[in-house]
């Protein structure tokens, strides 16, 4: 059972992601029209560095289909932690509403990584 929670989990993580590098290429999700003005304010500023959110999207589509495939999910996982902590640290510090999920999502990515972590003592040792 605990296995089918994690792989649904991962999955739907996944998915997340996907569907935020695919939103970063064809902005198919409208904005927010209550977006904090500071919010605003950053995300034009990531806007004027030209390749950040190419590069941003690509490692969130590219992370989040190697979560995907069990063989690849522990680099997956190590590609979209700093994207992660990103996010974290955007909501903790900008925009806290959506704490709550990036508290969730994190706690999800800290779970693939644990369960990967054999994948990873290669790299320690």
């Amino acid at each position: 059972m605990k296995q089918k929670i994690f792989t649904v989990a991962t999955v739907l993580f996944a998915l997340m992601f996907i569907n935020g590098g695919l939103n970063k290429f064809f902005n198919y999700i409208p904005v927010p029209p209550d977006m904090p003005a500071e919010l605003v304010k950053d995300n034009a500023a990531f806007m004027e560095v030209v390749w950040l959110m190419p590069l941003i999207a690509v490692v969130e589509l590219v992370g989040g289909v190697l979560l995907l495939i069990p063989k690849f999910r522990a680099l997956g996982a190590i590609i979209l932690f700093p994207i992660m902590v990103g996010i974290l640290l955007l909501h903790a510090t900008v925009a806290l509403s959506g704490l709550p999920l990036a508290i969730i999502l994190s706690g999800i990515l800290v779970w693939i990584l644990w369960e990967n972590r054999a994948k990873y003592m290669a790299m320690l040792n």
